[in-house]
């Protein structure tokens, strides 16, 4: 098969080989000689063929085979500081995040919110102030939109000087993508009257914290939508519910959770988490401050550090890319360090602002390997390399006996190093 020929090194194949499908595709990615009816021994009939299986649950519920896919804990007493879930990107396939595994970061716990007593206000420069109820806002035309949430501080271990060791989950989990339905933000703002001196609006959570952010009034009037749904059923309580900002392709703390007051006002309210926690310094000494977007990026989810590759042979190399700025519109592929590059095919459908699967064959000759992808976005934003972003927001300023490394919005080249044995590591390439 012409399109099973190496395209660049270290084994990459030409990614049209996935549009000729069929059985010859099948047996050469997996190695399986594929048998007629006539040859095929009978099927044994095992224990759960020879009765009744248990009872369907009122909500479903993952296999008992698949309890080791779960989202890995950080803080899971529940002790009095911030908690995260994270995704684990290297056990699901396809591009939604099942609710269950989307990432959370709770700064307080997930609030218990009565959505009978949860109100939202929006008030400050508007004409006529107004305040919902969970029913009210109900009665408004639904929107829906398939987009990514991502914690400005994922991948921030990859500041580090040496590889962190540890799986695609712990350094890429706190980015989840879902379909978001509710009411459209601009809706909302028009019928309160915006005030021309109004240019911002402070969201603020009804969790402990009260966590706030300002936010421009033009991405509010844009394509700002206050969520009710997540994946089709209510929000789960650590995403927000029952009701929370939705910026797509905007830093995840500002879409904020748990919302209940939008104030309009001038200017930024330079509340304590955008003048502190989220405006990291440079290495000029300038703070990283109100920088909203999350930047084009991508990583391999298979295969990466916890999956093995058993033997030599044909294998799907797949992973996702996402931006902010818009839809994805290339991704490449390296199995030897970024020394060639392979062009991955993209899953359809390609959305704006949410994951893209993308996947490439690959016949692995059994000696060591470098696998990484960079992606493109439709604005002609390209992802950089780890070099060119840590020389951008590398070090901060250093001060007596430490250096301290950013943790925030790292979009740099991910490379996974394969042994001779199979076994996947992290690895600065």
């Amino acid at each position: 098969m012409k399109n099973l020929e190496a395209v660049a090194g270290n084994g990459l194949l030409d990614r049209r080989a996935f549009l000729r499908g069929g059985a010859a595709l099948a047996a050469a990615m997996t190695g399986y000689t594929l048998a007629g009816p006539a040859s095929a021994e009978p099927l044994a009939d095992d224990p759960w063929s020879r009765a009744p299986g248990t009872n369907v649950p009122a909500y479903g519920v993952p296999s008992r085979f698949e309890k080791s896919v779960v989202r890995t804990l950080s803080n899971p007493n529940g002790e009095p500081r911030t908690q995260h879930g994270r995704t684990p990107h290297h056990l699901l396939q396809g591009t939604y995040t099942p609710n269950g595994l989307h990432f959370v970061i709770s700064h307080a716990g997930d609030a218990d919110i009565d959505p009978e007593k949860h109100r939202l206000v929006i008030h400050g420069l508007v004409k006529r102030p107004l305040l919902f109820t969970l029913d009210a806002l109900a009665r408004y035309p639904m929107v829906s939109r398939m987009t990514f949430v991502e914690c400005g501080g994922n991948s921030a271990p990859l500041f580090s000087r040496e590889p962190i060791q540890a799986s695609v989950q712990a350094l890429h989990g706190l980015a989840s993508c879902a379909e978001w339905t509710g009411v459209a933000l601009s809706a909302l703002l028009e019928e309160t009257g915006v005030d021309p001196k109004a240019k911002w609006l402070v969201a603020e959570g009804a969790d402990a914290p009260a966590l706030s952010r300002s936010v421009p009034l033009a991405k509010a009037l844009d394509d700002a939508m206050i969520a009710l749904y997540q994946n089709g059923e209510r929000l789960m309580p650590g995403n927000g519910y029952p009701m929370r900002l939705l910026l797509p392709g905007w830093e995840g703390n500002m879409n904020v959770k748990w919302l209940r007051r939008l104030k309009l006002v001038e200017a930024p309210a330079m509340s304590y988490y955008e003048s502190r926690t989220y405006a990291p310094i440079l290495p000029n000494g300038k703070a990283y401050q109100f920088y909203f977007l999350q930047e084009v990026k991508s990583f391999i989810t298979h295969p990466s550090p916890g999956l093995m590759l058993k033997a030599p042979g044909f294998y799907e190399i797949s992973g996702i890319a996402y931006s902010g700025n818009g839809r994805i519109s290339k991704v490449m592929v390296s199995a030897d360090g970024g020394q060639s590059w392979a062009q991955a095919a993209l899953h359809e459908p390609v959305l704006s602002k949410a994951f893209t699967r993308f996947r490439v064959p690959w016949n692995w000759n059994g000696g060591p390997a470098v696998l990484q992808s960079r992606a493109w976005d439709e604005a002609g934003n390209v992802q950089p390399t780890r070099a060119q972003i840590i020389a951008v927001r590398g070090q901060a300023a250093k001060v007596p006996r430490v250096t301290a490394f950013p943790s925030q919005h790292y979009n740099g080249v991910t490379s996974w190093a394969i042994s001779s044995a199979g076994a996947v590591s992290h690895v600065y390439a």
